[in-house]
């Protein structure tokens, strides 16, 4: 069976639960994303994701991926450009600052073991289960651990999914100021698109914007991870590679492409029409990646989750991203 028809079951099964989003949001007042990872979340846990689909609906990060690349026609670096030093300060001071204070709270407080501690504490300082998967390369974790940590990480991205846009909404946060909290603050990249997204475009491009300068620092992380856990169990499979290739390999690649391609928009080489159709392709998308993104959340797997590393996390959240946004708001 050729690769197209192994994909074709599974992208069925994203387009038509995605057009059945899109129809919810016409009908309800429910952002048609949010729909869809709902829906992918009430099919997935109830029917399950038959065999036939799976590899198609696993393509669902790739779409995510490509569609983040094709915000990057609609951001105005001039904007970014004048924001820029503030949020990669802001960017800087909240990754260490939540790695730190997971990883005290993990150690001191609530007894858990150093590399359960240690991944909680990348997936919620820098871009979810990502960078929990990331670090526990480059430490030799116990596979244990990872889905542990992966697990809580999941449970959060879907309680601040649906938080976030109702915090946003009940202060009347601008656009702008809701789109920079949620990039700094939520932890996994789909979530974060989603939730600003839901919000507007201005704060889904903002979102985007700082949540990928965010992820960029995971391969400074791991490294970092890497050479403190290498004191204590000595040289680890791979150490003699280069630092600059142990900063690459864990690196998001199409942060690459995103940067090109707001490049090339802000040079002036695609007209408004292209911009437009790029932002449409992008929203079609996004539609397919989170419908991937609801069907592959197992709420069982949710519930099985150990109640302290949730308390671990969810400290850290609320005492961050209080202090963000109260930052974000003062200088914004």
């Amino acid at each position: 069976m050729s690769v197209s028809r192994t994909l074709l079951p599974g992208l069925a099964l994203l387009l038509g639960l995605g057009l059945a989003a899109r129809l919810l949001g016409a009908v309800f007042p429910l952002n048609h994303l949010v729909a869809a990872i709902l829906l992918g979340v009430v099919v997935g846990n109830i029917v399950g994701i038959p065999d036939l689909t799976r590899a198609g609906v696993g393509t669902h990060k790739l779409w995510l991926k490509t569609g983040i690349v094709l915000t990057g026609a609609s951001v105005a670096l001039d904007r970014v450009i004048a924001a820029g030093p503030r949020v990669l300060l802001l960017v800087g001071g909240v990754v260490a600052t939540t790695i730190l204070l997971v990883e005290g709270l993990a150690r001191l407080a609530f007894r858990i073991d150093g590399e359960t501690g240690s991944l909680l504490a990348a997936g919620s300082g820098v871009c979810g289960v990502s960078a929990v998967v990331a670090v526990a390369e480059s430490i030799d974790a116990d596979e244990a651990a990872v889905a542990y940590a992966a697990t809580t990480i999941l449970l959060f991205d879907a309680l601040t999914l649906v938080a976030y846009p109702a915090v946003g909404t009940a202060l009347g946060l601008p656009d702008r100021t809701f789109g920079i909290w949620a990039g700094l603050t939520m932890f996994s990249t789909g979530p974060v698109t989603a939730a600003g997204f839901a919000i507007s475009e201005t704060a889904g491009e903002w979102a985007v914007l700082v949540k990928l300068t965010r992820n960029a620092a995971i391969g400074i992380v791991a490294v970092a991870y890497a050479v403190l856990y290498a004191r204590d169990r000595g040289p680890s499979p791979g150490s003699d590679r280069g630092t600059l290739a142990r900063l690459w390999v864990p690196f998001p690649k199409f942060v690459v492409g995103f940067v090109a391609v707001v490049a090339i928009a802000n040079l002036s080489l695609l007209g408004a029409d292209d911009v437009d159709s790029l932002a449409n392709a992008a929203d079609w998308l996004f539609l397919l990646a989170f419908v991937g993104l609801g069907l592959e959340i197992n709420l069982s797997e949710l519930r099985a989750t150990g109640y302290r590393p949730v308390l671990v996390v969810l400290v850290a959240l609320l005492a961050v991203s209080t202090a963000a946004l109260t930052v974000v708001r003062a200088t914004f």
